[in-house]
C-alpha cells in the first residue's frame, strides 16, 4: 500500500477545504481522507491539518501521480496560502 500524505502548518477555512478535497477525490484510484489534527503526546503539534490518500500498490500510484488531476490538487493547495508538507510511505 503506498500512502501520500500531507501535513499543513494551520487548519484551513472548512468550506475551502472541502473545494480542495473535491479535487483530490477526483484522483483515480485511491481513497482520500483528511481530519484536523487534535494533539501530540508532548505540548502543541507541529501540524495542525491532515490529509492522505490511499493507494493499493506502487503501479497505481505511479499512474495516479501523472495525471492532471494529481497536479492539480498540488495547484489547489498552494493557492490556499497555508504552508504544508507532502510525504509519500509504502505502508507494509
Amino acid at each position: 500500500m503506498i500512502r501520500v500524505f500531507v501535513v499543513y502548518d494551520a487548519e484551513p477555512d472548512p468550506e475551502r477545504f472541502e473545494q480542495h478535497a473535491a479535487l483530490c477525490r477526483q484522483v483515480g484510484g485511491a481513497t482520500f481522507r483528511h481530519g484536523k489534527v487534535f494533539g501530540a503526546p508532548m505540548g502543541e503539534p507541529l501540524h495542525r491539518y491532515y490529509a492522505e490518500w490511499e493507494f493499493a500498490d506502487m503501479d497505481g500510484f505511479k499512474s495516479a501521480a501523472r495525471t492532471p488531476e494529481f497536479a492539480e490538487t498540488g495547484k489547489d493547495a498552494m493557492a490556499m496560502g497555508i504552508p504544508f508538507h507532502v510525504h509519500f510511505a509504502a505502508v507494509e
